[in-house]
């Protein structure tokens, strides 16, 4: 593209814009649809010299000018309640359904990988050894031991609150890391599932694995699929960089990422309940299987909720993206 030609070519129509933009007083019918007209052939033109011949200084004009513009098309819009409600049953169902390629296989491999392990752990005391000392794996294993005071060290409502911080921290971390081809995701994964399995092989090997599956069921599986939805959104968005599709890989990343953000939101709150089940109900004094019922039925109502809610919502179309009056203009790419 020859930058100055262009220019040349669209620069009445960017002053007709900018003038429309600048008047006082109300529009007329014709300068209304003059305005949209104009507001769309700028955006395309914007896209066009980003992809094409980016200058600074004019991708900040015409930026600026197209944002203008788009204010005063679509109007200062606020978020309501709506916007709340439909995004809970339309917008993060939906993401997390469209994502379930990702994240299912790493919530299989890395259960798997925790298990090994774990039996790894479990069954070799020499491997025990090099974990802690005789006297410290007896302290963290005995009944009333860590293992079991852990949950009920702190009050109920701050130790729950502390639990989904870390949580949430990790599953943005997820999120976030994603982009560097996904391998800051792997090494997080790692981390979560050799805790995982250092606390089943230590208990396993000590004969006490049903107490501690008993104190890590009941919240533990809510909570560790949310770090896998977290994780294989993160793994997808890292490869969204290698192969972004029949889209640029600026549009890609920008939509993908978009998903993501909102999906952390919608993990925060998920890890919300996972958290207050932790506090809550894992040191509670109810029976081990009326715990672990409750965490069966938590984690079955997410799994619904996705797979039912989500699957209709993605089938009708929606991605979990932004509506398409908030997103950046572009042009068509051909597959």
């Amino acid at each position: 593209m020859d930058l100055d030609v262009f220019v040349s070519a669209h620069r009445a129509e960017w002053d007709r814009l900018d003038a429309l933009l600048g008047r006082r007083r109300r529009l007329t019918g014709p300068e209304v649809d003059e305005l949209v007209a104009l507001y769309q052939r700028t955006a395309t033109h914007l896209s066009l010299i980003q992809s094409s011949a980016p200058d600074p200084q004019l991708t900040g004009r015409l930026s600026q000018l197209v944002a203008r513009a788009r204010g005063a098309v679509t109007g200062t819009r606020r978020a309501s309640w709506r916007d709340v409600t439909h995004f809970l049953t339309h917008g993060f169902p939906a993401a997390v359904y469209r994502s379930r390629h990702w994240w299912v296989p790493t919530a299989l491999l890395s259960a798997l990988i925790a298990a090994l392990l774990g039996w790894w752990i479990g069954t070799h005391p020499e491997v025990q050894a090099t974990i802690a000392a005789p006297a410290e794996l007896r302290e963290l294993t005995r009944p009333g031991g860590q293992y079991e005071s852990y949950y009920s060290s702190h009050p109920a409502a701050s130790f729950a609150a502390q639990v989904w911080t870390n949580n949430a921290q990790a599953a943005a971390l997820c999120l976030v890391m994603g982009v560097f081809l996904g391998l800051p995701v792997i090494w997080i994964l790692f981390l979560n599932m050799l805790n995982l399995g250092i606390g089943f092989g230590l208990m396993s090997g000590a004969g006490r694995l049903d107490t501690f599956l008993g104190l890590v069921l009941p919240h533990g599986l809510l909570e560790l699929t949310a770090v896998f939805v977290a994780a294989g959104t993160g793994l997808r968005l890292g490869w969204t960089v290698i192969d972004p599709g029949p889209r640029t890989r600026r549009a890609a990343l920008a939509e993908e990422g978009r998903a993501a953000i909102g999906m952390a939101i919608g993990i925060a709150l998920v890890l919300f309940v996972a958290g207050a089940i932790e506090g809550f109900v894992t040191p509670s004094g109810l029976p081990t299987w009326a715990r672990i019922t409750i965490g069966v039925v938590a984690e079955l109502g997410f799994l619904a909720y996705v797979y039912l809610l989500g699957g209709r919502a993605a089938r009708a179309g929606e991605t979990g993206d932004v509506e398409s009056a908030e997103r950046s203009a572009s042009v068509p790419t051909a597959a």
